[in-house]
C-alpha cells in the first residue's frame, strides 16, 4: 500500500478507500531532533525538511494550504519539488458542496476510490476513540495516555484493524483523579512530547485536546457525508463558530481552566486576545519553538498556574 503524507487534518476515510495509507507528518515532530535552518514555523519546516532530505518514505503529499496552518502552504510547496502534492483548501464559511468537490478532487489525485468499504471500517475505529476519549473524561485513562491515541485519529497510524485492536487492549486506570484540575488544552498541540505527563504531575489533568478531537469527532461512510461533517471543522471556520463550538464542549467536560498552546511564528498566536475574551476561564498561555522535553521554565510556569487554580478552589 502506498503512503500519502498529510500536513493537517485530511479524511483517513478517503485516503484508506483510495487503496493508500494516510501517514501524519506532524506526529515525527515532537520527538524529532531536526533543526531546521531556515524556517518560521518548527512543525512545517522539520517535515519538510526530512522529505527534502529523503528521510521520508512518500509517495505523494497532500498540504493543507486552506483552513488551518498557512506556513504548511509554502513549506507544502517546497516540499513538492521532491514528491507529487495535492493542495487542499476547506471553505471558510462550510460550503458542504465546495469541499465535496476539494474531496472529488483528491479522490482523483490519489486515482479513485477503490474500496469504499474502508470508509466504514474507519469510522467503526473513530467510534473506538470517543470512547477512550470518554474514559480519558472520567479518568479511567491518564491525559498522557490518551493523548497518544487521539493524536493518531488523523492517520490511524497507518492500519485502522491493528489501531483498533490496540485499542480494545488499553487498561483502564484505578487511580483517583478527583481532586485534579480539569484542563482543556486549546490551540496546536504541544511540540514537546512529555507535556501531558509533566502537566498531570503538577495536578492538572488534561480532559480535552482540541486538535485530537477534531481528528476524531469528523467521519463520514460516503463522499457526500465526510463533505457534510468536515464542512464543520473548527479550525477552518470563523473563530466566533470555534469558540461557541468550545464553549459547549469546556461545560460538557466540567473544565476548570484552560491552557492555550501557541507555536512561535504561527498566526494562531493572534487568536490568544479574541479566545480569553470569548472563554472565560483561568488562561495559561504558553508558546513554544522547537521540539523536545519540556523546558524548566515551562514546568515552572505550570506549576504556578497549578497554584492559582488551588487558591481559587
Amino acid at each position: 500500500m502506498k503512503t500519502v503524507g498529510i500536513t493537517a487534518l485530511v479524511p483517513p476515510e478517503l485516503v484508506f478507500a483510495c487503496g493508500f495509507k494516510p501517514f501524519d507528518l506532524n506526529n515525527i515532530v515532537p520527538t524529532s531532533d531536526v533543526r531546521p535552518r531556515n524556517k518560521l514555523c518548527a512543525w512545517t519546516a522539520i517535515w519538510r525538511e526530512e522529505i527534502m532530505n529523503g528521510k521520508l518514505d512518500l509517495d505523494s503529499l497532500v498540504v493543507v494550504a486552506g483552513g488551518d496552518c498557512h506556513n504548511a502552504l509554502v513549506d507544502g510547496e517546497r516540499a513538492a519539488e521532491k514528491i507529487p502534492a495535492f493542495y487542499l483548501f476547506y471553505p471558510f464559511d462550510g460550503d458542504k458542496d465546495y469541499l465535496k468537490s476539494q474531496f472529488e478532487r483528491l479522490s482523483s489525485f490519489l486515482g479513485g476510490i477503490t474500496d469504499p468499504e474502508m470508509m466504514k471500517t474507519v469510522k467503526s475505529v473513530k467510534k473506538e476513540l470517543i470512547k477512550l476519549d470518554q474514559m480519558r473524561v472520567r479518568g479511567m485513562v491518564s491525559s498522557e495516555l490518551g493523548f497518544q491515541y487521539l493524536i493518531s485519529g488523523s492517520d490511524l497510524q497507518g492500519d485502522p484493524t491493528a489501531f483498533r485492536e490496540e485499542l480494545s487492549r488499553i487498561p483502564q486506570e484505578k487511580g483517583d483523579r478527583s481532586s485534579m484540575h480539569r484542563v482543556a488544552l486549546l490551540g496546536v498541540p504541544p511540540i514537546h512530547h512529555d507535556f501531558h505527563r509533566e502537566a498531570e504531575k503538577l495536578g492538572l489533568q488534561i480532559v480535552f485536546d482540541e486538535m485530537p478531537f477534531e481528528f476524531i469527532r469528523h467521519t463520514g461512510a460516503s463522499l457526500s457525508e465526510l463533505a457534510r461533517d468536515y464542512a464543520d471543522y473548527t479550525f477552518a471556520r470563523d473563530l466566533k463558530y470555534r469558540f461557541n463550538f468550545l464553549e459547549e464542549e469546556l461545560k460538557r467536560r466540567r473544565v476548570d481552566a484552560i491552557i492555550h498552546c501557541t507555536q512561535f511564528a504561527c498566526h494562531h498566536t493572534l487568536e490568544d486576545g479574541m479566545l480569553r475574551e470569548h472563554l472565560q476561564y483561568p488562561t495559561l498561555t504558553v508558546q513554544s519553538d522547537l521540539p523536545g522535553p519540556v523546558p524548566e521554565q515551562l514546568k515552572l510556569r505550570l506549576e504556578a498556574f497549578s497554584e492559582i487554580l488551588w487558591r481559587r478552589r
